[in-house]
């Protein structure tokens, strides 16, 4: 087992850090951690505010189903807790935070730590990413850390949690132990999570052989995906410390925080949809090959067609589909209503009017009016539907928020721009059967349309062109064919805030992930990766972007 080592002391595991115990604290406070997973199989922590929300429903929901026999409150709208996570909600009985607006779905959990831990005492241990911002590890190892720390240890190494990487607290330097790549880390105070009481074992940092430590040290679905794998991820760390954009999302100060926007207003509930808002991910590097290129393909501009040469004008000059007639053409209107189900939009019971009756009193549709979608048979308030997708780009198309049915063609809120395809006979490592794919996006700035953010203002385009690589065999090409059809819809990039800078009103990639270097994976965002295609699918197929596309 790696060593953790203090001033003058010998090498020791985890559990040898003076004062820690190897299995469960004593410590009569408890305090409950909510943790949302990255798609490499990270935990990232909601902020303390957050979770003191999300905690409060959990715990009323588990009151009242003890007093009633009822059971858990079905969804948690996380808009309640911060105006700009409004497009997010947590679903209990599956335990998946889900975003209505792109139907993105990821895994969250609820861990629970002494009172007198870091995350009792609202202590967060940060790494600084490539963009100079600071990224929260996951509450485990902030807590490990803050143990170490109060023990008088120098160095700490986080083997035992399954990272690669020691954390020297007298420089405040984090070194990864296979490159000697370092980073600076640094500890920060922010609100203490929510006290709670539960009968559920406590963690206090170390693995153990409870079963809450043993099933992926947490309350949630269980997940090994990248988990402690070196091999994928030499450099693997808690939220993938990356210098361009193809693994994880690094944020400055904050654990999830999408672009902001005003708080929407108007209607009853304060549960509300923001389609607007956009998981911004990191910014791409620059070029990382000179190589020449054969066989080179281009795909036309995607232009809008305006009637005035004003940059303005042609930005604002798109002409929406009418909201009502596309929810009217998706759902059927319900002759009797549902006394028991939700709307998971306005997270008003079906048998009473929608939220949003105050904001469209002059709609056709009426507040009580209830509406099936026609092919996965889930209901909703078809005024909801209308507010959702009034705060959407309105192409025509509508998403189940339940379960991510496409409706219509879904299209997003891309600029125009231009994307070439060159190959050439270099291998990708991992493919060395097939010479390699290589695609390069091109944006310039501009001025945003109604669909995006702030209509009228400039938008920046920074780091393009963008160059991304895949393997030149039959299912490389068919990703590459299949992301031809997504940058014809404008899914690959949108407008909105970098997470990574905090740069607003700037180019952004969506959720299609991208790989752009060639010949390493240290970073997350080169090959080797098995599993970067099938994965990259499923999110092309998570946009309505299927292999039916190319048959049409």
């Amino acid at each position: 087992m790696a060593a953790a080592q203090g001033a003058g002391s010998s090498s020791a595991g985890p559990s040898g850090l003076p004062g820690s115990a190897p299995g469960h604290s004593s410590n009569s406070t408890t305090v409950a951690v909510w943790e949302w997973q990255d798609e490499f199989g990270n935990w990232r922590p909601y902020r303390g505010n957050v979770c003191s929300y999300i905690e409060q429903v959990f715990q009323a929901s588990q009151q009242k189903g003890r007093r009633s026999g009822s059971g858990l409150v079905s969804s948690i709208p996380l808009g309640q807790a911060d105006p700009v996570l409004a497009p997010y909600v947590i679903d209990i009985p599956s335990l998946m935070q889900f975003r209505q607006d792109t139907g993105t779905m990821r895994a969250v959990r609820r861990h629970l730590f002494p009172g007198d831990s870091a995350a009792g005492q609202g202590i967060v241990w940060e790494w600084q990413n490539d963009e100079g911002g600071w990224s929260p590890y996951e509450m485990n190892v902030c807590v490990f850390l803050e143990q170490a720390r109060a023990t008088n240890h120098q160095r700490v190494d986080l083997g035992p949690l399954g990272y690669n990487y020691e954390v020297d607290f007298v420089s405040q330097i984090q070194t990864n132990k296979t490159t000697g790549f370092r980073r600076s880390v640094q500890r920060r105070l922010d609100a203490p999570y929510p006290v709670t009481t539960s009968p559920a074992p406590l963690h206090t940092g170390v693995a153990c052989s409870c079963q809450q430590c043993w099933l992926n040290s947490g309350t949630g679905p269980i997940t090994t995906r990248y988990r402690h794998s070196m091999i994928n991820f030499p450099s693997s760390s808690i939220t993938h410390q990356v210098s361009g954009r193809t693994s994880s999302i690094s944020s400055s100060s904050v654990s999830f925080m999408p672009y902001n926007k005003p708080p929407l207003s108007g209607a009853r509930s304060t549960a509300r949809l923001n389609a607007q808002s956009t998981w911004a991910l990191p910014q791409a590097g620059g070029p990382s090959t000179g190589l020449s290129a054969s066989n080179k393909v281009s795909t036309p501009d995607l232009t809008i067609k305006m009637s005035k040469p004003s940059k303005l004008n042609q930005a604002l000059a798109a002409t929406p589909t009418d909201p009502e007639a596309v929810v009217k053409k998706y759902l059927e209107e319900l002759k009797g209503t549902p006394t028991d189900e939700d709307c998971i939009i306005c997270m008003e019971k079906l048998s009473s009017p929608s939220s949003y009756s105050d904001e469209y009193d002059n709609s056709t549709i009426k507040p009580e009016t209830v509406g099936r979608l026609t092919n996965c048979q889930h209901s909703f308030h078809m005024l909801c539907m209308l507010a959702m997708y009034s705060r959407g780009n309105k192409d025509g198309s509508l998403q189940c928020p339940s379960c991510k049915t496409i409706y219509g063609e879904k299209t997003g809120t891309q600029p125009k721009g231009k994307m070439e395809v060159f190959t050439f006979p270099q291998s990708l490592p991992g493919h060395k059967d097939c010479g390699t794919i290589q695609i390069v996006y091109h944006i310039s700035r501009g001025i945003q349309g109604p669909e995006h953010p702030n209509p009228g203002m400039p938008y920046t385009a920074r780091d393009f062109p963008r160059y991304c690589y895949l393997p030149d065999n039959e299912k490389g090409r068919k990703v590459l064919e299949l992301l031809r059809v997504a940058w014809k819809r404008r899914l690959i990039f949108t407008v909105g805030t970098s997470n990574t800078t905090g740069e607003s009103n700037t180019v952004v990639w969506n959720e299609i992930h991208h790989k752009t270097e060639m010949d390493t994976n240290l970073s997350g965002h080169g090959y080797p990766d098995p599993n970067y295609l099938d994965n990259v699918l499923a999110e092309l197929a998570a946009q309505g972007v299927t292999e039916d596309c190319l048959r049409q």
